[in-house]
C-alpha cells in the first residue's frame, strides 16, 4: 500500500503546487527568490512545487503577500467567509466562550443561578445542544457571537426595567389625575417612594407600599 502524499494530505482538493507556482508568477520570484523572501531553503520551495511535501499555512500566507494576494474561505456559493469577530464577549475569566455555542446574555437563562444566590451572575452565558439537535438548529445558527453593549450586566438591565416601570407608573398617575381619579398630585409631581416599595410590589395587583411610605401616591 502506498504512503498518503504529504501535500494531499495537508490540502486535499488544493492545487498547492499550482498555487505556489502562481505566485511565484504575479511576484516575477524565481524559486531561490522566494526561498530567499520567506528565509527557508530553495529546496522547500522545489518540493512544494513538486508535491512532494506540504506547506506551512504561515508560509503560504507570507508568499501570497508577496504576489499582492491573500488567503481566504469561501462558502459553497463563492461567498468569502469571515473569522468570528475579535471583540465578541468573553467570560469572566476573559476567555473566548467555544466556538460551536451560542452565546446570549445570562438574564435568558436566570434559572442557572437562582439556585445559587451567593454567587454573582455572569453578564454572558451558553446553550449547548446534545448532538440529534446541532444539524437542526444550523440553519437558524447566528453568525457570530453576540458583541458587549453598554448596559449588558444583570445589575444595569434590572436598573433599567425599574426605571421603565417607574416612568409608565408616573404616567398612569398623571392621567388618572387628569381624569379626575385621584384625590391629589398633579402633572409634573415626583413620586416619593422608597426603594422598599419597589422590592414589596411585583405590580401584578393592587399597589403595595411599605409602612412607612410618606408618598402612597396611587392608593388615592
Amino acid at each position: 500500500m502506498s504512503e498518503p502524499d504529504p501535500a494531499s494530505a495537508l490540502a486535499d482538493g488544493i492545487d498547492l503546487a499550482g498555487l505556489l507556482r502562481r505566485i511565484r508568477r504575479r511576484a516575477d520570484l524565481s524559486q531561490r527568490d522566494l526561498a530567499a523572501r520567506l528565509q527557508v531553503p530553495k529546496t522547500t520551495v522545489a518540493a512544494v512545487e513538486s508535491g512532494t511535501r506540504p506547506m506551512d499555512v504561515h508560509l503560504l500566507v507570507r508568499a501570497a503577500t508577496l504576489a499582492g494576494l491573500r488567503l481566504a474561505l469561501l462558502d459553497a456559493a463563492g461567498e468569502e467567509v469571515r473569522g468570528m469577530h475579535p471583540d465578541a464577549v468573553r467570560d469572566r475569566g476573559g476567555r473566548r466562550f467555544p466556538a460551536h455555542l451560542d452565546t446570549m446574555l445570562s438574564e435568558r437563562r436566570a434559572s442557572r443561578w437562582e439556585h445559587r444566590p451567593h454567587l454573582r451572575r455572569p453578564t454572558y452565558t451558553f446553550d449547548r445542544r446534545v448532538p440529534w439537535e446541532r444539524r437542526a438548529a444550523a440553519a437558524d445558527r447566528p453568525d457570530d457571537h453576540l458583541l458587549p453593549q453598554p448596559g449588558d450586566s444583570p445589575e444595569e438591565r434590572a436598573a433599567a426595567r425599574l426605571q421603565e416601570v417607574r416612568l409608565r407608573d408616573r404616567q398612569e398617575r398623571e392621567r388618572r389625575f387628569l381624569a379626575r381619579e385621584l384625590r391629589s398630585g398633579g402633572v409634573g409631581f415626583e413620586c416619593t417612594c422608597p426603594p422598599a416599595c419597589d422590592e414589596l410590589d411585583d405590580r401584578s395587583g393592587r399597589p403595595v407600599h411599605a409602612d412607612a411610605c410618606p408618598c402612597s401616591c396611587d392608593l388615592g
